[in-house]
């Protein structure tokens, strides 16, 4: 058993943060993806050349330089812009913030491949019998193409997921309070590093396998009705 010395609750408590961090970015890369996928597949040129421009640098760049590029250079960015509208107190973005972006923006790139992948998968002739059935082609989109996107690129997303979700642990780097950023603390503190990177470690273990158990019951479910050959 290990002696954690009244840290339990800070470890808790950046569990949560990273929790949240993880939740938030999740959910900007998802949205990235989607759009980065429909862009790449688009037949217009600008839209595929801003797809692969993106998918390209954020995939060229290590996960750690892309938070502090969005940590330290969003607040270059957004001065600069604000300075043209006569504003010229300082704007700070917050490490929870910067870190969704950053994060978000590294699942997105990676996410629009395996969107792409899963939109190609899917026989032509069902958006055709939309089409000849008059539907729209958003409406084929979210009733045909987006329910079996969802089911292809599934296996694909969960490994992106668990993936970032160890990420998290970057954004400790730039002050939030996440479970890294605890555990240094705590480390510090009690000049303990063995028990308390051990103790991340489990907190990190345990939270794989519960995301492993949700992905095996979103599949499960995806797969409903499918024919297996």
């Amino acid at each position: 058993m290990l002696e954690l010395h009244g840290f339990e609750d800070q470890l808790l408590a950046g569990t949560i943060v990273t929790v949240k961090l993880a939740l938030a970015a999740l959910a900007v890369g998802l949205t990235l993806g989607l759009l980065g996928a429909s862009a790449k597949l688009s037949r217009f040129r600008v839209a595929r050349a801003i797809a692969s421009g993106y998918t390209g640098l954020i995939r060229g760049l290590p996960e750690l330089l892309t938070v502090l590029i969005i940590y330290f250079g969003a607040t270059t960015v957004l001065m600069a812009i604000a300075s043209q509208f006569g504003y010229d107190e300082y704007i700070e973005i917050g490490p929870f913030a910067a870190g969704v972006t950053a994060l978000g923006l590294t699942f997105g790139a990676y996410a629009t491949e395996v969107f792409r992948g899963a939109i190609q998968s899917i026989p032509a002739g069902q958006r055709e019998a939309g089409l000849a059935l008059g539907m729209s082609k958003l409406r084929i989109f979210f009733r045909i193409t987006l329910p079996q996107v969802w089911r292809l690129a599934l296996p694909g997303l969960g490994n992106l997921f668990l993936v970032l979700l160890k990420d998290t642990a970057l954004v400790s780097v730039i002050g939030l309070d996440d479970i890294m950023r605890k555990a240094s603390v705590a480390v510090n503190y009690t000049k303990e590093p063995f028990t308390f990177y051990l103790a991340a470690a489990f907190i990190y273990l345990l939270l794989t396998i519960v995301t492993m158990i949700g992905l095996h019951y979103l599949e499960k479910r995806a797969n409903r009705g499918v024919a297996r050959a």
